[in-house]
């Protein structure tokens, strides 16, 4: 009988489409992968219709995130691998520490709740939201400027362009306001189990670049780890700012993510 292919998800951070993870799911499909990157709650099946209906994606936290993908693995017949960036990293981190998938990769992901630092740059990338507080419960757009700053900030400008028109979309603010107040907050959903010793393999990647989730946040979350004999491992792109996963060194990450996938014997049969 043969083995079920190996599911891979996809889960995409705030501002940017599930449709801009279609360069990974075709490239992990010709690996012999089961590759899908369902949007979040709320999103358009399009970058244009999730444009078109931003209070549609308004208003949906961390925990309605985890419970969409929550269904969604629960409808595959065997735990998948998840592979998020930025919030969507966070939630793959989340999902693996409840046992709901094999592994899991994080792209520049999210601090979750015991992380400390607060790098400025990463504030400045998050004003949009935090400007105003009403934003918690609205979905905000980013400008050109705001998104060459906190995503495009590594490649050249015209590039930071092309992909801003391509595939940003409105964001919800909630997931941003829940995580800013995570250490003050005993059941805050940015809560990670990563003292979890039975989960399966993670591998937490950085962008040395990165203005939006800086290369300190994610070496402490690294540091979250530390008490769990499950493996996790770091791999930092040096010269890699936010967009990593969609500009055109795209395929350098996915590389890294497929090698590491095969050193753990993750791979298709």
């Amino acid at each position: 009988m043969t083995a079920p292919t190996i599911p891979v998800v996809f889960i995409h951070g705030l501002w940017l489409h599930a449709t801009s993870w279609s360069s990974w799911t075709e490239l992990f499909t010709a690996a012999g992968y089961d590759a899908t990157a369902p949007g979040w709650p709320g999103d358009g099946e399009t970058v244009e219709l999730s444009r078109k209906d931003p209070d549609s994606i308004a208003d949906h936290g961390i925990d309605d995130v985890v419970a969409h993908y929550t269904e969604i693995i629960n409808a595959l017949d065997v735990k998948p691998i998840l592979i998020g960036h930025s919030f969507g990293g966070m939630i793959a981190e989340k999902l693996l520490g409840q046992d709901l998938a094999r592994a899991a990769i994080a792209i520049d992901a999210a601090q979750i709740k015991g992380v400390l630092p607060l790098p400025l740059s990463a504030l400045r990338s998050t004003l949009p939201v935090f400007k105003n507080p009403a934003n918690k419960h609205r979905a905000v757009s980013l400008t050109l400027d705001q998104f060459t700053y906190a995503f495009g900030n590594a490649i050249p400008a015209q590039e930071a362009a092309e992909l801003y028109e391509r595939w940003t979309i409105p964001a919800p603010g909630k997931p941003l306001f829940e995580a800013a107040a995570a250490n003050f907050s005993a059941h805050s959903p940015a809560k990670v189990d990563t003292g979890n010793n039975a989960r399966g393999p993670l591998l937490l990647i950085a962008g040395g670049k990165d203005h939006t989730v800086p290369e300190t946040v994610t070496k402490a979350t690294l540091k979250q780890y530390r008490d769990s004999t499950a493996i996790t491992d770091f791999q930092e792109f040096p010269d890699r700012g936010h967009s990593l996963t969609i500009d055109h060194g795209w395929r350098e990450v996915a590389d890294a993510c497929l090698t590491w996938l095969a050193r753990n014997d993750l791979q298709p049969n």
